[in-house]
C-alpha cells in the first residue's frame, strides 16, 4: 500500500511540475527557431526557412495559433479545394488547411498552457510543410494518418448526388 501512495504522489507530483506555456515563454522558443521576428508580445510575425508567419495567442481563454499564407481564395479551383480538405482528413496532421479573410492559410491551432516547447517547435514545422507542399503532396510530415508512409496520396471524388448523414 505504501509503494502505491509512493508511486501516486510521484506520478502526479511530476505532473503538476510539467511546462506551462506562455507569452515569455513562447517567444523565447520561435526567436530560437525563427530567421527573423518581429511583432508585439503574443502577436509575432516571423520567418522560419523563408517561409512567412504568424503567431497569435489569448492567454486568457488559453489559446494560440500559428499561421502561414499560402495563396489567395480566389486562385483555388474545385480540385486543390478538394484536395486540401482530403489532406485535412489524411496528410495535414496536426496543422489544417483554412480560409479566412480571402486567404488559404496553413494553421495550426491549440490550447497556450498545455503547448511544450517540443510540440512548439514541431508546430511550426509542421505549418511550414504544409505551406511548402501545398499544390503536390499536402503534407505537414512524412506521416499519412493511418497509412504509414505513402508514395502516392489517394484521390476522391465529390458525390455529385447528396449524401448520408452519420
Amino acid at each position: 500500500m505504501k509503494q502505491l501512495l509512493v508511486i501516486f504522489i510521484c506520478f502526479f507530483g511530476t505532473i503538476s511540475y510539467a511546462q506551462h506555456m506562455d507569452n515569455s515563454k513562447l517567444q523565447e522558443i520561435i526567436q530560437k527557431n525563427a530567421d527573423t521576428v518581429g511583432g508585439v508580445m503574443g502577436n509575432w510575425k516571423f520567418i522560419y526557412k523563408e517561409v512567412p508567419m504568424l503567431c497569435v495567442t489569448d492567454e486568457k481563454n488559453n489559446r494560440m495559433r500559428i499561421i502561414s499564407p499560402i495563396t489567395e481564395s480566389k486562385n483555388l479551383d474545385k480540385d486543390l479545394l478538394l484536395d486540401s480538405m482530403t489532406a485535412n482528413f489524411h496528410s495535414a496532421l496536426d496543422v489544417k488547411y483554412a480560409i479566412s479573410n480571402g486567404i488559404l492559410w496553413s494553421a495550426y491551432i491549440h490550447p497556450l498552457k498545455e503547448l511544450t516547447e517540443e510540440q512548439l517547435e514541431n508546430a511550426i514545422s509542421q505549418v511550414y510543410y504544409a505551406s511548402k507542399t501545398f499544390g503536390t503532396t499536402f503534407t505537414s510530415t512524412a506521416l499519412i494518418f493511418g497509412g504509414g508512409k505513402t508514395q502516392e496520396k489517394p484521390k476522391e471524388k465529390i458525390k455529385e448526388e447528396k449524401t448520408h448523414k452519420f
